[in-house]
């Protein structure tokens, strides 16, 4: 597995690794809007990917849907948090240590400490949070649950999850 920035050609990666989770968090892959957040988190050198030590090798056409791994779009704070704004591992790459490289990577690159960083995710009673893992994965990264956070587009109810670094 190779970690590395995204590029503009790993946009179709990007919508594959979507449409894996919209039953989650709702509509993406026909939104503008999700494909412009996706734009800029590369543009910013914000996005990263997780890709098969296999695809890519050519090192500039980015990587077909089968060969990303997982995603990750990053927000780096001011005098505030930092925020991990969307992650997402390949279905037949959960549970791997795709993600928790998609976050190293990106702490190690854009975080310096003392800083916190902020995620939100589902909450205890997410039919998601179970299937899907994500609050195990936050809690052994170190992150710990704090205030709820505004219901899912889908309904479901949401949580932030905080990591201090000091």
């Amino acid at each position: 597995m190779k970690v590395r920035p995204a590029r503009p050609a790993d946009l179709p990666g990007f919508l594959a690794l979507a449409a894996e989770v919209e039953h989650w968090f709702g509509p993406m892959v026909a939104e503008p809007g999700f494909h412009r957040a996706v734009a800029n988190s590369v543009d910013r050198g914000l996005a990263t990917v997780a890709e098969s030590a296999k695809s890519g090798e050519d090192g500039e056409d980015g990587v077909d849907a089968a060969g990303l791994l997982g995603g990750l779009l990053f927000g780096v704070g001011g005098p505030g948090p930092h925020y991990l704004h969307w992650l997402v591992v390949a279905g037949h790459a959960r549970g791997t240590g795709v993600g928790r490289a998609l976050v190293e990577d990106v702490l190690r690159r854009h975080v310096r400490s003392p800083a916190v960083v902020e995620v939100v995710t589902f909450g205890p009673d997410h039919p998601g949070a179970v299937a899907s893992g994500a609050r195990v994965f936050y809690e052994r990264l170190g992150f710990a649950p704090a205030e709820a956070a505004a219901p899912g587009p889908e309904g479901g109810s949401r949580q932030v999850y905080r990591l201090v670094l000091t």
